[in-house]
């Protein structure tokens, strides 16, 4: 398990396993939105700070006012490489009909490191529901609570949760329903997804935080292989603001005279009993530059919970991102975020 981040930096926050009371001994609670399973992201990001973390993970809400946590963490002062998901796409995955520049390199899908295992911690707290407001408190040797707004969605199938406060978290997203944390969809019915999915996030990298809302999410763009069912890829031709000369592509990038400023994505399940899932993308012409066909610096790693509905239907993800530099911590790039068709 690793080391678990306070409020202040030099405290080591100590994680109390015992069971923790109800909230109202022997009383029913009122489950925010009437939901008792939570896929979550959140994370502590300051623009002044180098010791930022991000969690993803999940909330299971009890009817006797209890609530459980499982939880990845990633955190700038112990940062973590890379790691491969065990997932190569094959020669398929093309982006349209044409030669090697509509196709995604054949690379092994990258993630966070320590995603593929077990979660780095667990945690049990109360919790009370007032009017539309949820409030935990963690039963930890620190003290840590939270706030949410709690919003239903029109179709009464999912509940959203928006951060209100936290002692610990600046920022934060989570999605409800009565479906098992098991239950997930396969990438077949991810790329199926009849609805358009938009993202809100906030990033951290070289000291600014950076908000981002209503952004399109391209999933249409995304193809399925022809051998690897478990992964989607999509290269993109080209983009306007990254993969430029200033950017770390001098020779082959976007304004030179090569102008490679195509992305490659993958989106890839991590286990087909629960709800992870990762993204991978990084610029083309970073690999270039290095004489590599699959790159090996700082791409941009975002594990990934799918939303579930009540139905068993597949509503988008919760993710962080947590690419950490293998330079200085100010090169890191951490956000949290949300990609959902009910925003």
């Amino acid at each position: 398990m690793r080391t678990i981040p306070s409020i202040a930096a030099a405290v080591v926050l100590a994680f109390t396993l015992a069971p923790a009371p109800p909230a109202t001994a022997g009383a029913a609670a009122a489950l925010p939105g009437g939901k008792a399973t939570y896929v979550v992201s959140q994370g502590h990001l300051k623009a002044s700070s180098t010791e930022n973390w991000v969690r993803l993970g999940s909330y299971r809400f009890a009817a006797n006012g209890t609530v459980t946590s499982s939880l990845y963490l990633w955190w700038q002062r112990h940062p973590e490489a890379r790691q491969g998901t065990g997932a190569t796409p094959d020669g398929g995955c093309t982006t349209k009909k044409g030669g090697a520049q509509s196709r995604a390199r054949t690379c092994q899908v990258l993630t966070a490191g320590g995603f593929t295992g077990a979660p780095d911690e667990s945690r049990t707290g109360t919790y009370t529901v007032s009017g539309n407001v949820v409030t935990i408190r963690w039963k930890i040797a620190q003290a840590w609570s939270e706030q949410w707004y709690i919003r239903a969605a029109p179709d009464g199938k999912l509940a959203r949760l928006d951060l209100k406060q936290s002692t610990l978290a600046t920022h934060g997203y989570a999605y409800g329903s009565n479906a098992a944390l098991g239950t997930r969809r396969a990438m077949s019915s991810v790329k199926a997804h009849p609805g358009s999915l938009r993202q809100d996030l906030t990033s951290w990298a070289n000291g600014h935080i950076v908000p981002a809302a209503n952004q399109p999410f391209g999933l249409p763009a995304f193809r399925s292989c022809k051998t690897t069912t478990s992964c989607l890829t999509y290269l993109q031709p080209s983009s306007k603001g990254a993969c430029q000369k200033s950017g770390g592509c001098p020779k082959y990038g976007g304004g030179t005279r090569a102008n490679v400023s195509s992305i490659q994505y993958y989106l890839t399940q991590i286990s087909n009993s629960d709800r992870r899932d990762s993204l991978w993308h990084w610029c083309t012409c970073l690999a270039m530059e290095r004489g590599q066909f699959c790159y090996n610096g700082n791409s941009h790693v975002k594990p990934l919970m799918q939303i579930i509905d009540d139905r068993g239907a597949f509503r988008g993800w919760v993710g962080a991102e947590a690419s950490f530099s293998t330079g200085t911590r100010g090169a890191d790039m951490l956000a949290v975020f949300r990609i959902s068709d009910f925003r």
